[in-house]
């Protein structure tokens, strides 16, 4: 069997660190031409250079840029055949401590994002008539999640609800869409909110290990290893599903 993206132009949105980053060498590794966005400009060429992937600026919280990004790669390689949302937005905010302004940020980038980055992907695959797949990184907090993740829940299960809606409106073009609810996952972004929200110090990765079932965090060779089987046409005609990626099990009672 050869490499499970051969042939395939892939698009991840929020790709210069963290999880999309991770996608990105997967989706090399598997044979795909790979654009990522990311908003700076000085971490995504460099991650470009060291990934042989190619860079798109872009700031996502912008609809006209999250459409663009689709269009310019389209422009570039003649087509677009996966798309990757993996960007998101994470900072804290309780139901009364929330200011409009943080939950504004938090739709933009975790959903409306999203949502026009699929509408031009998604536009681009039904007028060639073509077959594609999307992913989108969503979180097993739109579950319901901590009271400090306000905004970010909100926006999440609102994701969820649009992976699974693109799903259904899009079968019949032969589409398929699904998203992953990761939990708890070793990345710069998370060390980074560790720090800065939460106060914590150099061992909170052993900490979060040892309260962690498995004993350790999530990783994102892991995680992007299962984007790319669900891009691939190894993942047959599942569309629709929002997977847990979690080692909490959602519903399970102590």
């Amino acid at each position: 069997m050869g490499p499970l993206l051969e042939d395939r132009v892939v698009l991840v949105n929020g790709g210069s660190q963290g999880v999309g980053a991770g996608v990105v060498r997967a989706a090399v590794r598997e044979g795909a031409t790979v654009a990522f966005t990311g908003r700076r400009a000085e971490p995504g060429e460099r991650f470009a250079a060291e990934s042989g992937a190619t860079f798109v600026r872009a700031d996502l919280a912008d609809p006209a840029q999250a459409r663009a990004g689709v269009e310019r790669v389209v422009a570039a390689h003649g087509r677009l055949d996966c798309l990757v949302n993996a960007a998101g937005l994470t900072s804290r905010g309780t139901l009364l401590d929330t200011t409009p302004e943080l939950f504004d940020a938090h739709i933009a980038v975790n959903l409306r994002a999203p949502f026009f980055a699929m509408q031009a992907a998604v536009r681009h695959l039904v007028d060639r008539g073509a077959p594609g797949t999307v992913v989108n990184i969503i979180t097993s907090s739109a579950h319901g999640g901590q009271p400090f993740l306000a905004p970010y829940v909100a926006a999440k299960a609102g994701l969820v609800g649009l992976t699974r809606n693109a799903a259904h409106a899009h079968r019949w073009d032969r589409i398929r869409i699904n998203g992953l609810n990761i939990g708890w996952t070793d990345t710069e972004g998370e060390d980074e909110i560790q720090r800065t929200f939460h106060g914590a110090g150099d061992d909170w990765r052993e900490e979060a290990a040892r309260s962690r079932p498995m004993g350790r965090l999530g990783q994102v060779d892991e995680i992007a290893d299962f984007v790319v089987f669900l891009l691939s046409d190894r993942s047959g005609v599942v569309t629709g599903s929002v997977v847990d990626w979690d080692q909490t099990v959602f519903g399970g009672l102590d």
